[in-house]
């Protein structure tokens, strides 16, 4: 009996040691990942680069900075999973995985991604010590912690060696330079941005442009020359709309020799495939590839999606971002030149105004605000927007809150809403000496549609979905329901076109927007939270929500 033991020991032994030396030799982020990570559906089974060939690169990369601007289902978050265990197993270093919320994406990346991970793994299971904490997981003397974009506080004080930033172009834009101080005072460091993209110059894409730009290269079975698969050049739809037949006729083809590449042979043709940089003069490695390429996605829906995107901005959208991979801009998502002109009028900024008169100020280095006079047209409507249209007094800047005193009593205020944050404690002494006559606004979810959820009277704030107010506000320019003077100051302009509508669906299909910003965009939130005044200031004395109806 002791002889068994002693031998059940020693093979123990044997065994940890074994394991521990062919961990240390394993140098590479794929090799790691070929060793230890064991996948699910589509491709069940120990880790493969068969059908992803692109991403062994991506695991290997050193460079300090890695961009990832791509399609959707391309396996770059398995990509970014697998270098974090990679930096956590091997390199001891602890790793920051931020999403662009804390709830509910830390929670669903617990549940879908990593978790799953652990449980097909029995090295990643023996790995990770402590994985209670959603936000925190515990690996030895390294650690996984799991951060939401939108919080400043959550991402001070840890100091890691390799930042995951998953879904960039969904995140607080400003947050992202506070991430990135967690690595400053590392020897060794890495940062991989991910996301696909939304509109040219703007997220994900920002960064690509000042990358290496590297795109994925293969030799064509046809005529043997290096190429790529770019859209629409290497599509071939044959189909009219999303009932056509002929959608299963769709093709992929050689955009050098106009020869056919079957679908069902790219795991041959691709898998000697290179990464070809546009630059070879940059330190931070981008890397672009579609779904042309995927394995999973056939022709044909890559065809019914351009088909779609004919119809509904929706789909256009999606086609461009999550299929391609590419910046888009769906026409008419923003501002232009012309509707500013269709909106001028023969006067200039004015001194002061008459009537009903709202203020809206955007806080930043500089107080951005406008202020609007307010006529009620002869429309038979219960919505005061539709009823009421501005006309703007003026526009500027000042620097101190108390500057903002002397505008409410020159213009005479009516009704005055400001930016809650990022100075709440100046913003709330402002609202306290024109109690009443203030507000101090959040966006949120907190209220829907073009309802305002008003709080306490001590607290003088209110909650409003920022993408239903912006509409609005912003879309006044594009119905010519605003008039402004001749003499608008440029900066006004460039911030109200700064302001991009793209589009979405939700999980139910349902059409879903939301703004992003391609530049400094304080006077269009001005814009906006001086149209929000307006239901409130007509509602004076009411403490029950506001829905923007008289």
């Amino acid at each position: 009996m002791a002889i068994k033991i002693e031998h059940s020991l020693l093979t123990q032994i044997r065994e940890r040691i074994s394991s521990g030396l062919k961990r240390k030799a394993i140098t590479k982020c794929s090799s790691w990942s070929e060793q230890y990570r064991i996948m699910g559906q589509p491709f069940p089974g120990k880790w493969t680069f068969k059908h992803h060939p692109w991403l062994r690169d991506m695991h290997d990369c050193t460079a300090e900075l890695v961009i990832g601007q791509k399609s959707a289902q391309m396996g770059f978050t398995e990509t970014a999973l697998n270098k974090v265990f990679f930096n956590i197993d091997i390199k001891g270093v602890s790793c920051l995985y931020i999403l662009p919320s804390e709830k509910p994406d830390a929670s669903d990346f617990s549940t879908s991604r990593f978790d799953p991970a652990l449980d097909a793994s029995d090295h990643l299971r023996n790995l990770f010590s402590d994985v209670r904490n959603i936000g925190h997981k515990r690996a030895g003397t390294a650690n996984l912690f799991v951060r939401g974009s939108r919080s400043r506080s959550q991402m001070k004080s840890i100091p890691v060696g390799y930042i995951t930033y998953d879904e960039l172009d969904e995140m607080q834009q400003e947050n992202i330079s506070l991430a990135h101080e967690r690595v400053s005072g590392q020897l060794e460091h890495q940062e991989f941005m991910l996301s696909t993209p939304t509109i040219q110059g703007v997220g994900i894409n920002k960064y690509f442009i000042n990358s290496t730009q590297n795109h994925f290269f293969f030799k064509c079975p046809c005529c043997g020359q290096l190429t790529e698969l770019i859209f629409p050049d290497c599509l071939r739809i044959f189909a009219d709309h999303e009932n056509d037949k002929r959608l299963n006729d769709t093709l992929l083809v050689c955009k050098e020799c106009d020869g056919v590449l079957h679908h069902e042979d790219k795991i041959n043709f691709l898998k000697e495939g290179i990464w070809v940089p546009s630059y070879t003069d940059r330190d931070s490695v981008g890397y672009y590839v579609n779904q042309l390429y995927s394995m999973t996605v056939k022709p044909k829906e890559i065809a019914l999606s351009y088909i779609r995107a004919q119809f509904d901005p929706s789909d256009e959208q999606e086609l461009y971002n999550s299929k391609l991979g590419i910046p888009h801009e769906v026409k008419g998502a923003r501002v232009a030149d012309a509707d500013f002109n269709n909106c001028e009028k023969d006067y200039v900024k004015a001194d002061g105004g008459k009537g009903f008169i709202t203020m809206g100020v955007d806080v930043g280095k500089f107080l951005h605000y406008e202020i609007d006079s307010w006529s009620v047209n002869n429309v038979a409507s219960t919505d005061l927007s539709i009823m009421a249209r501005p006309h703007m007094i003026t526009e500027g800047t000042v620097v101190d809150f108390e500057e903002l005193d002397i505008l409410m009593k020159r213009y005479n205020i009516s009704f005055c809403v400001i930016d809650a944050n990022p100075e709440r404690r100046k913003a709330s002494e402002f609202a306290r000496r024109f109690r009443g006559r203030v507000r101090m606004c959040f966006y949120g979810s907190a209220a829907k549609g073009k309802e305002i959820t008003v709080h306490t009277e001590d607290e003088a704030t209110i909650t409003v979905d920022r993408t239903s107010w912006l509409d609005l506000s912003i879309g006044r320019f594009k119905n010519a329901s605003i008039t402004v003077p001749k003499d608008l100051s440029l900066e006004y302009k460039k911030h109200i076109k700064a302001l991009v509508r793209i589009y979405e669906k939700d999980s139910l299909g349902n059409h879903v927007g939301r703004y992003v910003n391609s530049g400094d965009d304080h006077f269009g939130h001005a814009r906006n939270y001086a149209e929000i005044a307006l239901p409130l200031g007509a509602q004076l004395g009411q403490s029950q929500n506001v829905s923007g109806v008289m």
